[in-house]
Order: C-alpha cells, then sequence, then structure tokens
C-alpha cells in the first residue's frame, strides 16, 4: 500500500538526491502542520529538521506517494538505521497557500537534535530548503565533525545512485 512522505529537503523535484525519489508528488505545495526547526548543518551542508515541535517555523515541501521499495530507498539514503541520523516519523501536513485546511498525515525524516551540538549549523532554523542553499550541498561523510565512530561502516549516499543516473549539478 503506498504511503505518503514529505519532503523537505534534496529530495525535493530539482534537488541534490531528487533521483533517488521514485515516489509520485501530489500536486500542489504543502507545510508542516505544527513549526518545526529546520537547518543546513555540517560540512557537506545537509538539510536537518529537527523533532522540537512548536519552535522553528511551519517547513515547506513536497509530498510524495511511495511504495514499500521507494520508501527503503528514501531510508537508506537518510540512514535510518544508523545512530545519529536520521528517523522516520508521521506528522500533519497541510497544502499551502491555504495553511488551516485539511491535514494529512506523512511519513518525514527527522535529524537527530543531539548532533546539533556537536557540528556546525549554517542556516537556521529556517522555513525552507531553497535552491540557493543547496547550492552547498556536497555527498560525504561528517561523522568525525559530529562526534561520532568513524570506524562504523558508513554508506555515502553515493552508493545508492544507480549506474547511469546523473547525478545532480548546480548552474
Amino acid at each position: 500500500m503506498p504511503e505518503l512522505v514529505f519532503v523537505y529537503g534534496t529530495l525535493k523535484q530539482g534537488f541534490p538526491n531528487f533521483h533517488l525519489n521514485r515516489g509520485r508528488r501530489v500536486p500542489g505545495e504543502f507545510v508542516t502542520r505544527e513549526a518545526y526547526p529546520l537547518y543546513v548543518v555540517g560540512d557537506i551542508r545537509v538539510p536537518w529538521l529537527v523533532d522540537r515541535p512548536g519552535s522553528g517555523h511551519r517547513v515547506a515541501g513536497e509530498l510524495y506517494r511511495v511504495d514499500a521499495d521507494a520508501l527503503a530507498l528514501m531510508d537508506a539514503l537518510e540512514q535510518v538505521d544508523e545512530p545519529g541520523w536520521y528517523r522516520r516519523a508521521a506528522i500533519e501536513v497541510e497544502g499551502r497557500p491555504a495553511p488551516g485546511g485539511e491535514a494529512v498525515k506523512a511519513f518525514v525524516y527527522f535529524g537527530c537534535a543531539e548532533r546539533l551540538d556537536r557540528i556546525v549549523v549554517h542556516a537556521g532554523p529556517i522555513a525552507e530548503y531553497t535552491e540557493v542553499l543547496a547550492r552547498s550541498y556536497r555527498d560525504g561523510d561528517f561523522r568525525a565533525e559530529a562526534g561520532l565512530d568513524r570506524n562504523r561502516p558508513h554508506r555515502d549516499p553515493a552508493h545508492l545512485k544507480q549506474k547511469g543516473s546523473k547525478a545532480w549539478r548546480s548552474g
């Protein structure tokens, strides 16, 4: 059965990891029903949404219907099984520009809040991860910067690129 996933960062259409998004976009623009803090963090300048409802901003993003395989690919990119990375949780989102309408439940990826104490925050809290911010994004490993164990195997998102796929480039 298809699931809904709210994406706010590199998985959005036209952004660095969109080529890994196998979902079918739900028409329209969406925002989180509650405010959450969204940051751009680390040497790789990754978008990092923190599960602190009521702080930050109502975050803008896109909504996708995904099957089990597409969800598994997103989970792998977001490293949900790695300590200190992301975890998938359900939140409510609603259409924009008419907030206050009917909300739908969707999965979202929250970054580990404790990591903010150990990593450089370049921007935030912000309401939207924009194309301008995405131009500074780089694939990579920022475990050392975050004080995480560099000896644990790291699954760089580059391993997810399929042969023949084109990586996103700015400009």
